[in-house]
């Protein structure tokens, strides 16, 4: 399923990134946008070494700026948090 909203492969956006070992802490993370090596035609966000599917289920934003205000919004500004990736 192609979904790329203008998106282009060596773009840098950003993404929330919730911890799976730590429940309640996200980040935010820079990624780059690629080619899915997967799926031709498709993009990929990399990050952590790992292609993971660019789909609309997936907030991504094009400043860190515009990432942090939402993860603000979301998530407060909790001592806990690890606000950076």
């Amino acid at each position: 399923m192609e979904y790329n909203q203008g998106y282009m492969p060596g773009e840098v956006v950003y993404v929330i990134i919730r911890n799976p070992h730590v429940q309640g802490v996200a980040n935010v993370q820079e990624a780059a946008v690629v080619a899915d090596p997967n799926h031709a035609g498709d993009l990929a966000l990399f990050l952590y070494d790992t292609y993971y599917p660019l789909t609309e289920e997936v907030a991504v934003y094009r400043s860190e700026q515009e990432a942090e205000f939402a993860y603000q919004s979301v998530f407060g500004d909790s001592e806990e948090a690890d606000f950076h990736g």
